[in-house]
């Protein structure tokens, strides 16, 4: 019986966080961010993608699906996965369950450990739990940026040549819409 109350409860907490959606994340830092996205791959040949969920869909919740699996599954969807290199990164944010998951495509896997991803996710929530989401999201993108950098530093004349794989703009998930690319 008390699985079945824990469960009700996280869907009644995933369909009433659509109502935080906008103060967390509004338009106008979705826009700052997508700059911030297309600044940044100026400087190295991976791609990052940032995902903000209110809740999971109704199928995830009632099977208990954790937030790493929701992630992992729209790390496929957003195409974070298909990218020349291997390198994509995708931020992602369920704010029903106060969850960050940073999933890392294999080229990167190769060079950066991942307690690396889980230190930053954990510098992310200290930022959210304050209320501060632009400043979380900001440092986060400058970190991703700078390992990027590192190991995959955009050559001085292949700039033009690789191109922008996938949108920058953010993605915003409504509360059990699901994703529609």
């Amino acid at each position: 019986m008390r699985n079945w109350m824990q469960r009700l409860a996280r869907l009644l907490r995933h369909r009433w966080a659509e109502g935080r959606m906008q103060a967390a994340v509004p338009d106008e830092l979705l826009d700052r961010l997508g700059r911030r996205v297309a600044a940044s791959e100026q400087r190295h040949t991976g791609e990052i993608r940032i995902c903000v969920e209110a809740g999971l869909p109704l199928s995830y919740v009632w099977r208990d699906a954790s937030a790493r699996e929701r992630a992992v599954a729209l790390f496929g969807k957003l195409r974070v996965w298909d990218t020349e290199h291997n390198n994509g990164v995708l931020i992602y944010l369920l704010l029903a369950d106060h969850a960050i998951e940073i999933i890392a495509d294999r080229g990167l896997t190769r060079v950066i450990p991942a307690d690396t991803w889980e230190k930053l996710a954990q510098e992310m929530g200290s930022a959210f739990h304050d209320g501060h989401y632009e400043d979380g999201l900001t440092q986060a993108l400058g970190y991703v940026t700078a390992l990027l950098h590192t190991h995959f530093k955009v050559d001085a004349g292949a700039a033009s040549l690789d191109g922008d794989e996938l949108p920058d703009a953010p993605v915003r998930l409504r509360t059990g819409h699901g994703f529609r690319p």
